[in-house]
C-alpha cells in the first residue's frame, strides 16, 4: 500500500475527476461528514466548509491509496473503506469532510479520496511532515492487514509513465546502473552524461560546500531527493566512497611486495643487534650519553627490520 498526496484549490475539479470514469469504473464507497446525492452539491459542501478559512490557498487534499494487484481478491469494498478510514484518522482527517471513491480502470486496486483540510470546527488541519507520516502509516496498515509490501520503484510499470514521471524514473534507472561502477564522481557524472543526463551541484552560499545535487534531462530538472531518497547527494557520496574504498582494497591485494624480505638474514641481523646492545660495558662513573644514543640507534634498526 502506498499513498500519493496532491494539494489543490478546486474541489469541483477533483470530485469531477473522481466520478467521471466510464460506467462501472468509479464507485463511491463512503462519504464522511458530507452528504452525497449529486457531485455538484457535494463539491459545493466542500467549498462551503473551506470558506471558513479563506486565507488557506490549497484546502483540497486529493489522496490516492494504491495496493498491489496480488491483493485484489482480498480487497473487497468493505475492507478498502476500513483501511481508508483508518488512514484518514491517523493522518488527522477524522474530523473533516472526505469522499472515498474506488476506481477499477487499472490492474491494481486503488482509491481516490477528496479531503477538506478545513475541519468541521473551522480549524486548518496541519499538513506538517505529511509525506513522512503517510509513508509510516501506509507501512503499518500494510503489515496489519497482511497486504503485499511494495517493491519500490523497481516494480513500477515504466511503459505507463508519461511526462515528468517518465523522466524521473529514467534518471532513477540510469543512476542505479551507473553508481555501482563509479569509483569517483567523475566516473558517475560521465556515465550519466552518456545517457543524456547532466549533473549539477548545489552549494552553500558562495562557498564550495556541496549541499545537494540536481539532475537534468530533456530540459527538466529534479533534485536528487525528488528522484528518490537514495539519490540525495549525501547517500550518493557515501556510495561512491564505499566503491573507492573497495577498489583500494582490491589494488592492495593484487600489488606485489616491493622489497621481499629474506627471513634468515632478518633473524641473524636482529640477533646481532640485540647482542651488541647487552654486551656493551656499563660505565661506573655515570651515564654515557653517546652510548645511550648508540643503543637507541640499534633498537630503531631492529624495529625497522621487524616492520618490513
Amino acid at each position: 500500500m502506498i499513498a500519493k498526496i496532491i494539494k489543490g484549490t478546486n474541489f469541483s475539479g477533483v470530485v469531477s475527476y473522481m466520478l467521471s470514469k466510464e460506467k462501472g469504473k468509479a464507485k463511491v464507497l463512503a462519504s464522511n461528514n458530507i452528504g452525497f446525492i449529486d457531485q455538484n452539491l457535494c463539491a459545493d459542501e466542500f467549498a462551503l466548509q473551506a470558506s471558513m478559512r479563506p486565507n488557506v490557498q490549497k484546502p483540497v487534499c486529493h489522496t490516492i491509496l494504491s495496493f498491489s494487484a496480488s491483493d485484489a481478491e482480498r480487497l473487497t469494498d468493505d475492507v478498502m473503506v476500513k483501511i481508508a478510514n483508518e488512514y484518514l484518522e491517523k493522518m488527522g482527517y477524522g474530523n473533516t469532510q472526505s469522499l472515498i471513491v474506488r476506481h477499477s480502470d487499472r490492474q491494481h486496486p486503488h482509491l481516490h479520496i477528496c479531503i477538506n483540510r478545513i475541519g468541521n470546527d473551522g480549524k486548518t488541519i496541519s499538513d506538517r511532515n505529511e509525506k513522512y507520516r503517510s509513508t509510516k502509516i501506509c507501512r503499518e496498515l500494510t503489515e496489519r492487514y497482511g497486504l503485499t509490501l511494495g517493491k519500490g520503484k523497481k516494480a513500477v510499470n515504466r511503459h505507463r509513465l508519461r511526462g515528468e514521471d517518465k523522466l524521473r524514473y529514467e534518471i532513477f534507472d540510469a543512476i542505479k546502473t551507473v553508481l555501482p561502477q563509479s569509483k569517483n564522481w567523475k566516473d558517475f557524472i560521465t556515465g550519466l552524461e552518456q545517457q543524456g543526463i547532466t549533473t549539477r551541484f548545489k552549494t552553500k552560499g558562495n562557498t564550495d560546500v556541496v549541499q545537494g545535487i540536481i539532475f537534468e534531462k530533456d530540459r527538466c530538472s529534479f533534485s536528487g531527493s525528488k528522484i528518490d531518497r537514495s539519490c540525495s547527494f549525501s547517500r550518493l557520496n557515501a556510495a561512491i566512497e564505499r566503491n573507492s574504498h573497495k577498489q583500494e582494497q582490491i589494488n592492495l591485494q593484487d600489488e606485489p611486495m616491493a622489497h621481499p624480505v629474506d627471513e634468515s638474514n632478518f633473524i641473524t641481523d636482529l640477533s646481532e643487534a640485540i647482542c651488541e646492545v647487552f654486551s656493551m660495558p656499563t660505565p661506573s662513573n655515570g651515564v654515557d650519553v653517546d652510548e645511550l644514543r648508540f643503543q637507541k640507534k640499534l633498537r630503531n634498526r631492529a624495529n625497522r627490520k621487524r616492520r618490513i
